[in-house]
């Protein structure tokens, strides 16, 4: 029973973590805060901090340290900074701990395997200026609550919830802060670490684009690797017309060198691609130029073995990088300063929205 549950917690959290908008231009500063009970080998509290699908942060129960995770962050916060912000985060730690308690109890559980998950942040467009804010918060893969920036209230999903609702909106001052922190600090540390980072963050890498093939009776699958930014579209063409009958999309995948890949299966007969013309096409942001590949016979490479070789160690990695994303029964938050930034030192306001004016549930 524990098993299922978990490999079904896997599968969500992958498929969470792999959801891009297609060809979208927006940038996005990400948290995700898991908290878990009873699950071997797996830390009870992890703290990850995310810029457009890159990991920049690192905090678990195990290791009980933040840590930067690309060398730009190493660059600009030195070593005070992480200690303090480590601190931070094992007062959170703590009231997590304490929360996925509670939230056992409110939904009547004596134990077992449990999973209560947080995310929230912000996106950006370069291009329209349009900027949004979101704090979403769940419980085993259930919506609890989401924070609506607009109205400045929480909207509580199940019944369960409710207490916690009523009770944070009391705090006029939190709800003021939170709304604060999400449609206007949080999009200036993201606009401050796509300009750290931009050697990275604001790359663009073209796709190496292959057609595979198990068996002649298999499905064609078009596979693009290697490219960055994640917003993506693959797809089949037929005569020049855009096909979607017959047509499986992958979702967007990771690869261990901070680039994407995502992958579209077309089942045709040979007849049919030989007596019309079938061409794969790939759009990447920022890349003006089409990636296309013409079904022939030339082209496909018969594969008879996984048409995608990178996929299992990568979902693998998808897992290891957290079971975290959207969801909690907890909400954390701490009151930003409003003073200057001053690079590498930790008298700066950490972007991570935690640590301080910590809310139990």
């Amino acid at each position: 029973m524990k098993t299922r549950l978990i490999d079904a917690m896997k599968t969500n959290f992958i498929i969470l973590f792999c959801i891009h908008g297609a060809l979208s231009v927006r940038h996005s500063l990400r948290y995700f805060y898991t908290t878990s009970s009873e699950i071997p080998a797996f830390p009870e509290f992890v703290d990850m901090g995310m810029v457009n699908d890159q990991v920049i942060s690192h905090y678990d129960s195990i290791t009980k340290r933040k840590v930067p995770k690309q060398s730009w962050m190493e660059t600009f916060f030195d070593q005070q900074y992480w200690d303090s912000t480590t601190e931070n985060l094992k007062s959170a730690e703590s009231i997590f701990k304490t929360n996925i308690q509670i939230a056992q109890k409110r939904f009547n559980q004596t134990g077992g395997i449990h999973i209560s998950q947080d995310m929230y942040g912000c996106t950006w467009d370069d291009e329209t200026g349009f900027t949004e804010g979101f704090h979403h918060i769940g419980y085993d893969g259930q919506d609890l609550l989401t924070f609506d920036v607009k109205t400045a209230t929480w909207i509580a999903l199940v019944p369960q919830a409710l207490h916690s609702k009523m009770k944070w909106e009391m705090d006029l001052s939190g709800i003021k802060s939170k709304k604060s922190y999400l449609t206007q600090d949080c999009i200036e540390w993201l606009k401050k670490y796509l300009d750290y980072g931009k050697t990275t963050l604001q790359r663009t890498v073209p796709p190496s684009v292959s057609l595979l093939q198990k068996t002649p009776s298999s499905p064609v699958t078009c596979h693009a690797t290697g490219f960055y930014p994640s917003g993506v579209m693959v797809f089949w063409q037929k005569d020049g017309q855009e096909q979607h009958e017959d047509v499986e999309n992958g979702e967007t995948l990771p690869n261990d060198d901070g680039t994407f890949q995502k992958s579209t299966h077309l089942t045709v007969t040979p007849e049919e691609w030989k007596n019309n013309k079938y061409q794969c096409v790939v759009q990447v942001t920022g890349i003006k130029e089409d990636f296309i590949k013409v079904l022939t016979e030339f082209e496909i490479q018969t594969n008879w073995g996984d048409p995608a070789p990178n996929c299992i160690p990568i979902i693998g990695g998808v897992v290891a990088l957290l079971l975290v994303v959207v969801v909690v029964g907890v909400v954390i938050w701490k009151k930003k300063s409003k003073k200057g930034f001053v690079p590498a030192s930790s008298s700066d306001t950490d972007s991570d929205n935690s640590g301080k004016g910590l809310l139990k549930i």
